[in-house]
């Protein structure tokens, strides 16, 4: 039977999206698919691509969240699938020059090579390419899996 799902979508929010779309396509390479701008040519939303995944950002000002209460937006952990994480390090790494450091990739436990870098609104993007299907559980853990 089919859930009838098609994908799923991120949707950042950012102060400045026209700032953060410039910063997203040169830093990790997404492809823009689409960008609407107001009157002043600012962005407002667009719809960027990684892969096969799209990627929507909006640029909402302050008075945004205090209509819903809150100081600002909570920042996200999106995680990106790639095939060599080293490359796209050394990739990611060129591309941001002096604007930070950026730590070396890192095998995890859980059969993973890693590295995550943070952008300019405050969200976290995690690399992430699969070396293996083992996965090295700290004593008294176990993986449950669906059908198990």
């Amino acid at each position: 039977m089919s859930s009838g799902y098609r994908g799923l979508a991120p949707y950042l929010y950012y102060a400045d999206a026209t700032a953060a779309l410039a910063w997203l396509t040169r830093v990790f390479g997404f492809t823009e698919e689409v960008r609407f701008c107001d009157a002043a040519g600012e962005v407002f939303q667009a719809t960027l691509r990684a892969g096969e995944a799209r990627i929507q950002i909006a640029g909402v000002g302050p008075d945004y969240w205090q209509a819903k209460g809150v100081d600002s937006p909570v920042g996200q952990l999106n995680i990106l699938y790639v095939d060599d994480v080293d490359a796209c390090h050394e990739r990611v790494e060129s591309a941001l020059g002096e604007e930070g450091e950026l730590e070396p990739p890192q095998d995890q436990p859980y059969g993973a090579r890693v590295f995550t870098v943070a952008d300019l609104g405050g969200n976290s993007w995690t690399f992430w390419q699969q070396t293996s299907d083992t996965v090295e559980l700290p004593p008294g853990w176990q993986a449950v899996r669906a059908g198990d």
